[in-house]
């Protein structure tokens, strides 16, 4: 029981989509009906606010390890295990992805995604950034970065760590990152993906 209600908790601090709220504090349009129409960071960046956008990428990378973090640092105590931190990585990430309080309209997870890996452990999240990292700055496209990063974090996790239930979650959350990106895939195979730093047809309210 008490690893059900952790996912759901996991879920529902997921469901806060920190580029819908902070937008609305700095008074910018509304993430979704501009640009790429996602709700998360690098759609933020495109109205020219940087401030905005870096807001928006720290709340929805500290919302992924603040629920795992929770989960590991009292799983012992509610008699649960590796398990229930699994389910809470994975519950927390698609609350970000299908948010009950935005009509399940939700982002990429490329922040969130982050953050439950730091959560799950800091080696972890610090190489799947360096390679974000590394090929955002190389190519200059978020959508690339996040879909190469996508497939070496589970290879870094096995490397660490080897295969467990962990594991299953870090695998399933990068799957899932991967198809919320499948329109990336075909603006970047026809050339029309947009570069780091260009800016959407943002307007303020």
């Amino acid at each position: 029981m008490n690893t059900v209600l952790m996912m759901v908790a996991a879920y529902l601090i997921g469901s806060i989509s920190f580029a819908v709220v902070t937008s609305k504090l700095f008074g910018l349009a509304d993430p979704r009906s501009y640009g790429s129409k996602n709700p998360g960071a690098t759609n933020v960046l495109r109205s020219g606010n940087k401030a905005a956008a870096l807001v928006t990428l720290f709340g929805d990378g500290a919302k992924g390890w603040l629920a795992v973090w929770l989960a590991s640092r009292y799983a012992q105590d509610l008699g649960v295990g590796d398990l229930a931190v699994a389910l809470v990585a994975l519950g927390v990430f698609l609350g970000h992805l299908w948010p009950v309080f935005f009509r399940f309209v939700g982002g990429k997870g490329v922040a969130t995604a982050l953050g439950v890996l730091i959560g799950l452990n800091w080696i972890l999240g610090l190489a799947t950034m360096v390679s974000w990292l590394v090929i955002a700055y190389a190519f200059r496209y978020s959508s690339l970065a996040a879909l190469v990063s996508a497939l070496f974090a589970p290879f870094y996790y096995a490397l660490l760590f080897g295969i467990d239930e962990k594991w299953f979650a870090v695998v399933a959350m990068c799957v899932l990152l991967i198809y919320r990106h499948r329109q990336n895939i075909t603006n970047l195979l026809a050339g029309k993906e947009g570069r780091l730093g260009s800016k959407g047809a943002a307007s303020r309210k």
